[in-house]
């Protein structure tokens, strides 16, 4: 089992395993990232499964789905926390985000409007009470590793976050 499998198999069964960022810095170590090249992996839906923050909101908890829906293209992304199960589905909170890549391994965030969020119904519409945000500091994200179905970043405050892919999702289920 190479340095990823087994990094995404403590996600899954143990995220409070101590030897995690031991792997994360591992895989930084061999990871080479180019968004030159590699923009395109970013786009997806990506689901939070282990930070180093203390912040409640940037931790990953059973009870709590942390997605993070990027479309660097567009320029857009969107990060929403709600509940897990059959009722999550219903309401959420989000923060829309506009995006810029900055270098080779740098995606510059700011963050435009954030509030509450609605279900999605059968015609594609969603109801949202969104109000602008006014940022005023830089917020950027260092990728340190991507591929397909992972990705490990580090944010402008030193927080390390590890993502994985959420196959069941996509982009346009979240920005038009």
């Amino acid at each position: 089992m190479n340095c990823q499998e087994e990094l995404v198999e403590r996600l899954e069964l143990n995220p409070k395993d101590p030897t995690i960022p031991l792997l994360i810095k591992d895989i930084e170590a061999l990871a080479k990232v180019d968004l030159s090249t590699d923009v395109a992996l970013l786009r997806g839906v990506w689901e939070l499964r282990w930070s180093s923050s203390t912040q409640p909101w940037l931790k990953q908890a059973r009870w709590l789905e942390n997605l993070q829906i990027l479309d660097p293209v567009q320029q857009k992304g969107l990060n929403v926390l709600r509940l897990t199960g059959p009722l999550g589905f219903l309401a959420g909170i989000a923060v829309e985000a506009e995006l810029s890549v900055n270098g080779l391994n740098q995606v510059g965030v700011k963050f435009k409007k954030g509030g509450w969020l609605g279900p999605t119904f059968g015609n594609g519409w969603r109801p949202t009470l969104l109000t602008a945000i006014n940022q005023t500091f830089p917020a950027w994200l260092d990728i340190t590793a991507l591929n397909d179905s992972m990705r490990i970043c580090r944010g402008n405050a030193g927080t390390c976050f590890v993502l994985l892919r959420r196959k069941d999702m996509s982009v346009e289920d979240w920005i038009r």
